[in-house]
């Protein structure tokens, strides 16, 4: 018989991203609340974010060809081109995402993941879990529409501020976002759409899609991975036929829904709520379950805030709205330990899984066998920290030399020098292929390689 617990938060964690990533991984609650906070979007687990520290969840261009009114977005024409989402499996040009603003931050490695659409293939992992809960909202009374083509090249008015995160908020920074000029940016999360969607006449749909944001290297953090976003809006009549209020018929309605998705992927589970806090709803709160010995944050959710849906021509109404991240439920139901392994062209990964193989709580189902075991290969760098280093940028140069061979990037040591008051830090690369042993002399190139940019590219000082 499954227990549903409420919890209050003994402190608001701040706006978070509660969201997977390929950065993603269901921590348990307790190490998740050790983590720094940093960006508000709420798709459960999340991974990324983070100034130094590592930070949690997230979530959320909408224009669909032919199907948005001009108007209804308020944007230049630029905007407006920027937003256009298509049908068409990834026509996402080099000439859209590589431009000369110097606000661009792209990278070759950034751009060839665009377009891969993993959530759309139903043999894959991430395919064969969105598939699932599909299944589960395709019987909702509600009638739910499902998105999961729209391009992520999104405006930073979609982005950011029709989700209400603040003008100083740290996930503005190029440190955590892919910019492609001032006004323009790859999707930090499917948030991005709801405003559009709900400016459009839709009331109860999904969004899926890939999102982006620059992070740490580690087997639960990548820089692109999926997230699933809900939404259910109320019309007054809904909560005036019930003798309820509108923002309490929607937090029940919602904490129903979101506990039967939970059974349905993980079978009969114990769960509880935790209050939390997101800049775009209120109230706010986080799903637990406790599976495998642990209790597992799964998603963040809320009713939405009144500002957001009387921007989107829903004055009056209300709403919920839930998000969640792929990468993370796929890697605890299927026992994937490494989130490159999503990424893997190797058949002996994707021949594990085939459509139709979900199975609740993975019992029953695949789950991932290792079929390799080769070993890493660990290459120090020290040097003092000068005022513009972050530990995203070395991440984000180190994985634009050695892509998917490298496996993490942990800072393993830091001291300030009581003489000079100069700091250092000591970060250990480890590289190690999923597929192959790497060489001793391949690996001393891309090291070196690495040193080199972090001289030239970062005006680092190595030791």
């Amino acid at each position: 018989m499954t227990t549903v617990k409420m919890v209050g938060c003994a402190s608001k964690l701040g706006a978070r991203f509660l969201a997977e990533s390929p950065n993603t991984k269901m921590v348990s609650s307790v190490a998740r609340r050790s983590h720094h906070s940093v960006a508000p979007s709420f798709s459960a687990v999340d991974h990324q974010f983070r100034r130094g520290t590592r930070a949690s969840f997230s979530k959320r261009v909408l224009k669909r060809q032919g199907n948005v009114s001009m108007n209804a977005y308020r944007l230049s024409s630029l905007q407006l081109r920027a937003a256009i989402a298509t049908t068409t499996p990834n026509l996402v040009t080099r000439e859209e995402v590589f431009t000369s603003h110097p606000s661009n931050n792209m990278s070759e490695v950034i751009f060839s993941r665009i377009g891969k659409n993993h959530h759309q293939n139903p043999d894959h992992p991430l395919g064969i879990i969105k598939t699932a809960i599909f299944d589960y909202f395709k019987d909702k009374p509600q009638d739910f529409e499902m998105f999961e083509d729209f391009k992520p090249i999104v405006t930073t008015t979609m982005n950011f501020d029709e989700v209400l995160v603040p003008k100083d908020h740290v996930s503005r920074s190029p440190n955590d976002t892919y910019y492609i000029d001032d006004d323009t940016v790859l999707r930090c999360h499917t948030s991005a759409h709801q405003a559009g969607m709900l400016r459009e006449g839709h009331r109860n749909f999904l969004v899926t899609g890939d999102v982006y944001r620059r992070d740490t290297i580690d087997a639960t953090h990548y820089p692109v991975f999926h997230q699933m976003e809900g939404v259910r809006v109320f019309d007054p009549e809904e909560w005036e036929a019930a003798g309820k209020d509108g923002t309490e018929m929607a937090a029940e309605e919602l904490k129903a829904v979101l506990e039967g998705l939970a059974q349905h992927l993980f079978g009969e589970v114990e769960m509880r709520w935790v209050d939390a806090y997101f800049p775009f709803t209120e109230p706010s709160f986080e799903l637990e379950i406790f599976f495998k010995g642990e209790w597992l944050e799964v998603l963040g959710c809320g009713v939405m805030e009144q500002a957001i849906l009387k921007d989107a021509g829903c004055e009056g109404k209300r709403a919920w709205a839930f998000g969640l991240g792929l990468e993370r439920l796929a890697m605890v139901l299927f026992d994937i330990p490494d989130i490159r392994l999503f990424w893997s062209e190797d058949e002996r990964f994707n021949k594990q899984f085939q459509a139709g193989c979900f199975r609740a709580g993975g019992v029953g189902g695949p789950k991932f066998k290792t079929f390799s075991k080769y070993p890493p290969c660990l290459k120090d760098v020290s040097f003092w920290v000068n005022e513009e280093f972050t530990e995203n940028n070395l991440c984000e140069l180190v994985r634009n030399v050695a892509g998917d061979l490298v496996e993490s990037v942990i800072l393993i040591d830091d001291f300030t020098n009581k003489k000079t008051n100069k700091q250092s830090n000591c970060y250990r690369v480890t590289y190690r292929s999923m597929e192959r042993s790497l060489t001793t002399e391949e690996i001393n190139v891309l090291q070196e390689t690495v040193r080199e940019k972090m001289v030239n590219e970062m005006k680092l000082e190595l030791r």
